[in-house]
């Protein structure tokens, strides 16, 4: 639910546990206590999308047994071994941050990552704010950072499990070309297109390709998607880093964006999920403000955890 930070001081006085997410100004002014959270101004709520700067998004988690951990660039690597036996992890890293980068480019070699479900998001203010800071929130210390990571790791008892989930309306288009890269990272100058050497923002202007799709990469057999940031100086910028190991192709094209996620959606709109968050470029591109979501509320985000980042998808966990 939306609330003012007067309210959401109100919840955290109650001494339960809390997922809060806004604008970074009201991040600062909540008390400590037994919460966690990060700055965005795009939400999930009932109603549909909604987007402010003036309310948090305030979620009750729950579960008894739980740690609220901060983690620098040095220590981050720790993050799926410190989880409890049981249980889950929700992970919230600043935008654009190093430990973002770290994250993003290395947590499948983190020991540990894929034993229990991490789920969580890129925070960040509006990137159009010329003062802009995104920042990771602990609640319990009183603290945001803007270099660190937040996590909480929550035990569930004998019995019960987590099981995270994504809602991917992108799949990759078969009659497109395989596009092959020669190294990991954010930003992409040449690449292999169907095995020939191509610039690949050259590529993208002379075919006209719809840079609203991502790029699709077999996973293992799961669909990643890779979304462009922008492109400038003859490169192409990512919001998630490529492999070079993976093979990508630009994903099939969608009549109607808004329409196609509600139909993903559709069946699920009675979802009881912990916790879920949403691509901020599915509320853009998507056209989502106002729109029904069901029952998933929480962040857009500027990236989307589900062990690894992810692009365009939304993300959510159930208690099974």
């Amino acid at each position: 639910m939306l609330v003012t930070v007067d309210q959401a001081t109100e919840y955290i006085g109650t001494g339960k546990l809390f997922h809060i997410s806004g604008a970074t100004s009201l991040l600062r002014r909540l008390p400590k206590g037994n919460w966690l959270g990060g700055s965005t101004e795009f939400f999930m709520d009932k109603g549909g999308g909604k987007a402010t700067d003036q309310l948090l998004s305030l979620i009750e988690i729950p579960g008894e047994s739980y740690r609220i951990e901060t983690y620098g660039v040095d220590g981050i690597s720790r993050v799926g071994k410190n989880a409890f036996a049981n249980g889950y992890t929700i992970l919230i890293l600043p935008f654009d941050s190093e430990i973002h980068s770290l994250y993003a480019e290395k947590a499948a070699y983190f020991d540990d990552i894929f034993l229990n479900p991490v789920i969580g998001w890129i925070a960040a203010d509006r990137l159009d704010k010329a003062d802009r800071q995104s920042v990771s929130a602990n609640g319990a210390e009183g603290e945001v950072y803007a270099d660190k990571a937040v996590a909480l790791h929550m035990s569930l008892p004998a019995g019960q499990s987590a099981e995270l989930n994504m809602i991917n309306i992108f799949e990759p288009d078969l009659d497109g070309p395989s596009i092959l890269f020669p190294r990991d990272g954010f930003v992409v100058d040449v690449c292999l297109i169907d095995g020939k050497e191509t610039v690949f923002a050259d590529y993208i202007a002379e075919t006209g390709l719809d840079t609203k799709l991502p790029l699709v990469g077999d996973y293992s057999g799961a669909n990643i998607n890779i979304s462009i940031k922008e492109i400038a100086d003859g490169k192409v910028y990512f919001y998630a880093p490529l492999s070079g190991n993976v093979q990508y192709r630009f994903a099939k094209r969608i009549d109607d964006y808004a329409e196609a996620f509600r139909a993903k959606i559709g069946d699920l709109s009675d979802t009881e999920s912990v916790f879920t968050c949403n691509c901020i470029l599915n509320f853009m591109y998507g056209a989502l403000e106002n729109e029904d979501l069901g029952t998933f509320y929480g962040p857009f985000t500027f990236g989307e955890v589900a062990w690894q980042l992810v692009n365009q998808t939304l993300v959510y966990l159930q208690i099974k």
